[in-house]
C-alpha cells in the first residue's frame, strides 16, 4: 500500500512540474516572438517626426497604431503616418515611420507603438 501511495505522489509531482514548465516556456516563447526597439527618432520641419523601429524578435509583427503626445497620459493616435498602418515589420528588419505632429524644441514628447497582438512599446524623446 505504501509503495502504491509513493507512486501516485510521484506521478502527481511529475504532472504538476510538466504543467508549470509548459506554461513558463509558452510565455517565454511568446515574449521572444515579438520584440521591438526604437533605433532613431528625428524631429524636423516643425511638424514631422521620423521614428525608426527594429523588430528584434523571432517573428514578424504588424504595427497597427502609433500614439504621440506631450505627456504619457494624454496620447492621441497619429492619423497621418507614412507608410500607412497597419504595416508588417519582418523579424530582424527595421522600418521608418513618418508622422505629422506639431512639435516644439525643448518639449518632451511621449510615444506608444502598438502591434496587432497587443505588444506595446512606450518611449519618449526630446527634440
Amino acid at each position: 500500500m505504501a509503495t502504491l501511495l509513493l507512486i501516485v505522489i510521484a506521478i502527481a509531482a511529475i504532472i504538476v512540474t510538466y504543467a508549470w514548465i509548459t506554461a513558463y516556456m509558452g510565455g517565454a516563447t511568446r515574449k521572444a516572438g515579438e520584440e521591438l526597439i526604437v533605433e532613431n527618432v528625428r524631429f524636423y520641419n516643425s511638424n514631422k517626426i521620423d521614428i525608426t523601429l527594429r523588430s528584434t524578435g523571432t517573428s514578424d509583427l504588424k504595427i497597427v497604431a502609433i500614439y504621440v503626445g506631450n505627456s504619457s497620459t494624454s496620447l492621441t493616435e497619429a492619423t497621418t503616418v507614412s507608410p500607412t498602418l497597419p504595416r508588417t515589420v519582418l523579424a530582424g528588419a527595421s522600418e521608418t515611420f513618418t508622422i505629422t505632429y506639431n512639435w516644439t524644441v525643448g518639449t518632451r514628447y511621449y510615444f506608444k507603438v502598438v502591434t496587432a497582438s497587443g505588444y506595446v512599446l512606450p518611449f519618449n524623446e526630446k527634440p
